[in-house]
């Protein structure tokens, strides 16, 4: 006979993301009962402590530690176990740390709705429903594996997560996708001591920055031995006895790439297919994101959806936003909403980093603006000698600025440090700070932020 246990909450949590997790820490301290339902005993604290930026960053730093005489394979294997170590403790921590607490409950297994207030997890005498009367949906994201023949069935596909848990190094990694993803574990790889082919579609990688940017991202990844073809659209997949063979369209003609593993970098969606939304009445757009307003409410007003799921910005921080705007909420005011957010900035962890905020110079000429440009190479950086001190002297500075008010209007770093000096730069952004401000500011020694003394007096048009 099956049986069902009923529970109920305030506040219903479905998935350990980011923003799920924060907004439960806070209603639990509010002395709210909050059920927190999460899929996988693999995934708590959500994809960046387990298979997204954690792991991979550390990925980054031990690939960029290999020296010439450590066998690669062993490295290799050796880095990521360092990862797997990391990764558990991150999930450990996280769930102890809401489980933890008395009026918080972490149930593991996949949760559908029944109706707007009822989740249903798990099947048969493990069948568990929850009712509450506000529900924060906050399920990710998911890989899309494209539509071509052979990629779903290769023996030779791996996932992302599968390259952050692999135990052997490939002897050739072959990218499908020039993005953020593809472009990450290629300098990953590539540093570990693999061959690696990026086959990008547009006819240029990082389409999205300006032209002379995005020509010294390219010359520093071909730089460190990375195969870039652009221009290039997969057609389909065959597996051999050994590898699998890429088959390619460029300038009309057709080619292969053969690998022994290859990863489909096409981009992710929002994982909402299991959730049976319409339960609910949830609405969704065409790509299965959760349809949200400024206060990221859906079309129920009691369910939230926050992170990935909801179609905005993938980026782990824009989901604690999101966490915070939902607290707002309903702990505060409620007068946060998304359109608060401006200067949010990005970084593509290659080596060296690449970090983005604002307007590039081609956005702006295309609005009119009246701009002035100022850039230079990290080599000729006089002010900056810590690019020198770390042996790490290759790439750019870009800021567009406002010709009338001095204020910045973007920024293209890439160099050692970017991820943090774009924090400096966002901020001054979002706080009206002018571009002399920053010039004449007093910063440590030797540092990489000190770069701004100088660069934001090279005027070059």
């Amino acid at each position: 006979m099956n049986t069902t246990t009923a529970l109920t909450a305030d506040v219903l949590v479905i998935g350990f993301g980011k923003g799920g997790k924060t907004a439960a820490h806070a209603l639990t301290d509010a002395g709210q009962r909050v059920i927190l339902v999460e899929q996988s005993d693999q995934m708590y604290g959500g994809t960046c402590p387990n298979v997204g930026c954690v792991p991979t960053k550390m990925l980054v730093h031990y690939s960029n530690s290999k020296r010439l005489e450590d066998e690669a394979q062993e490295f290799f294997a050796n880095s990521i176990e360092g990862v797997r170590a990391l990764t558990s403790a991150f999930r450990a921590g996280n769930l102890a740390s809401l489980d933890g607490k008395d009026t918080a409950t972490v149930i593991t297994g996949a949760g559908r709705f029944v109706d707007e207030h009822t989740v249903s997890i798990g099947e048969g005498d493990d069948r568990i429903t929850v009712t509450a009367p506000t529900i924060l949906i906050n399920t990710g994201s998911e890989p899309i594996v494209p539509d071509l023949e052979g990629v779903s069935t290769s023996a030779y596909q791996v996932s992302s997560t599968d390259l952050i848990h692999a135990e052997r190094l490939p002897r050739h990694l072959a990218i499908i996708g020039g993005g953020y993803l593809g472009l990450e574990f290629a300098s990953i790889y590539r540093h570990f001591g693999a061959q690696v082919t990026v086959l990008e579609v547009a006819d240029r990688l990082l389409p999205r920055e300006d032209d002379d940017v995005a020509e010294v991202a390219t010359g520093i990844l071909a730089g460190d031995g990375i195969r870039i073809i652009t221009g290039a659209t997969v057609t389909s997949v065959a597996d051999s006895a050994s590898n699998a063979v890429v088959s390619y369209v460029k300038d009309g003609e057709n080619h292969t790439v053969e690998a022994d593993a290859f990863l489909a970098a096409t981009g992710r969606r929002p994982a909402t297919g299991s959730l049976d939304l319409a339960a609910a009445g949830v609405e969704t757009t065409p790509r299965g994101a959760v349809i949200v307003d400024e206060h990221l409410r859906t079309s129920r007003s009691h369910i939230f959806a926050l992170g990935d799921v909801n179609g905005g910005p993938q980026f782990t921080y824009v989901s604690l936003d999101d966490a915070r705007i939902v607290i707002d909420q309903l702990l505060g005011d409620g007068t946060r909403v998304t359109s608060d957010r401006v200067a949010v900035p990005r970084t593509l962890f290659i080596t060296p980093p690449l970090a983005t905020v604002g307007l590039t110079e081609r956005e702006a000429r295309n609005q009119s603006l009246n701009i002035r440009v100022a850039r230079e190479n990290v080599a000729d950086i006089i002010a900056m000698p810590r690019a020198y001190t770390v042996e790490e002297t290759r790439g750019v500075m870009k800021f567009i600025l406002d010709a009338d008010t001095d204020l910045i209007l973007g920024a293209a770093i890439l160099s050692i440090d970017a991820q943090e000096i774009i924090n400096t730069v966002a901020l001054a952004m979002r706080q009206g700070v002018t571009a002399t401000t920053l010039k004449n500011a007093i910063y440590t020694h030797p540092s990489s932020t000190e770069a701004l003394n100088e660069v934001l007096g090279v005027i070059v048009g």
